[in-house]
């Protein structure tokens, strides 16, 4: 049943069989244990055009108590994060002291810079990186949002004048209850901040590395205004953002009757020049997600059969969908090297159980082929990595398999 409209009019995009929750990274002594899996298949509404996974792993069980993701350690998505929040202080002229919450605020990246200009800020976040938050003086609830939630934050706090979730909305299952506790948490004159992942991005670049259990909708406007109407709230602009390799942010106002700007009714046509809301748009997206996945696991095979060593850098969550659906295990790719500030060390990645490493290990290997399996930020990453002294191949596996060797 489609999670916006509930329509059974369901159509197949991609299978990506049966993988485990992404960030379910397992310790030594996990490899000897069962390894639970579930469906993973990316799904699209033909009425409304939401894209969706068709399976639903309860939220308690992705989002653990060690939940090991951590945005501060990205530097390229604490500027952003910085800058989207200067961005809204500014565009909304909202005077000192207004209220910010901001929903899965994991380590308090976003709410430091508006905290900086002069905001009270408050986060909600279920996992143990709230401490992070609150020990850099982030103010923290540690829980998952829900209607509940929002009717005690506004009646400890008082009503927000923004309301942010950064790649969070398309995460949890109970819209209705959230939804509702963003209409209370909202001033009168509040607006409600999303950024996800696009899904214009994922279809131009074959992005099916964003699909894993977290991620259960992949947003297009048709369906976020569609939804949004049901409430007492209103899409009323939307722009293409950089982040994690496209994204989309929406600007949601409290009551009806808004006008959409120009820049919302200008991104809906270009949504449907491009065939976002067609059938055959997919069919071609699902033909070329599987050359790229042949692409990859050709050059890993060809590495291997030289005796050349193909490793990894960066362990976002994304890199477990496109390991696991391509196939490489720790025989092709010996390891992941990781910053040392990562909770993932030490750590083996879920289904291939290829290890997370510290990336001072390429500086002194120098392995033949690195595979950069943030690709979305393979720019600043490639530079890093050779002033840093690396010489190696470097593999950037989406949307095309390209090797670097500059």
């Amino acid at each position: 049943m489609c999670q916006v409209c509930n329509s059974r009019d369901l159509e197949m995009v991609l299978g990506l069989g049966h993988q485990a929750p992404c960030h379910a990274l397992l310790s030594r002594e996990d490899l000897d244990r069962p390894e639970a899996t579930y469906p993973l298949n990316m799904i699209r509404c033909r009425l409304c055009g939401l894209v969706q996974l068709d399976y639903v792993i309860d939220g308690r069980e992705i989002y653990y108590p060690d939940y090991p993701y951590r945005s501060g350690i990205t530097k390229e998505l604490a500027d952003h994060h910085l800058r989207l929040s200067t961005d809204v202080v500014r565009r909304f002229n909202l005077p000192k002291d207004s209220l910010v919450v901001d929903i899965g605020s994991n380590d308090g990246t976003l709410l430091r810079g508006f905290k900086r200009q002069g905001m009270r800020v408050l986060g909600v976040e279920p996992t143990n990186i709230a401490r992070i938050a609150v020990k850099d003086g982030i103010d923290t609830f540690q829980t998952f949002f829900t209607e509940h939630t929002g009717r005690e934050i506004v009646g400890q706090h008082g009503t927000a004048r923004v309301v942010t979730a950064t790649n969070v909305f398309a995460h949890r299952a109970e819209l209705g209850s959230f939804i509702r506790g963003i209409e209370h948490l909202l001033a009168d004159d509040g607006i409600f901040v999303i950024e996800n992942h696009y899904l214009l991005s994922i279809v131009e670049q074959f992005q099916y590395d964003t699909t894993y259990h977290e991620h259960l909708r992949s947003y297009s406007l048709k369906p976020l205004i569609q939804l949004f109407d049901y409430y007492n709230l209103t899409v009323v602009d939307a722009n293409r953002v950089a982040s994690y390799g496209g994204s989309l942010r929406v600007i949601v106002a409290k009551g009806r009757g808004h006008s959409p700007s120009p820049g919302l009714t200008a991104l809906l046509q270009e949504e449907k020049e491009a065939g976002l809301y067609d059938s055959e748009t997919y069919v071609k997206f699902r033909r070329q997600v599987l050359r790229t996945k042949r692409d990859l696991y050709r050059l890993a095979l060809e590495a291997e059969s030289k005796g050349q060593r193909f490793v990894g850098n960066s362990c976002p969550g994304r890199c477990a969908t496109l390991l696991n659906y391509v196939g490489i295990d720790a025989d092709l790719m010996p390891y992941i090297a990781e910053q040392p500030t990562s909770l993932k060390l030490g750590k083996f990645l879920p289904g291939k159980h290829i290890p997370v490493v510290r990336n001072d290990v390429l500086f002194e290997e120098q392995p033949d082929w690195v595979v950069l399996l943030a690709w979305h930020y393979w720019q600043p990453i490639s530079a890093d990595l050779r002033r840093r002294g690396l010489k190696s191949k470097m593999v950037v596996p989406l949307p095309e398999v390209q090797v670097v060797t500059e």
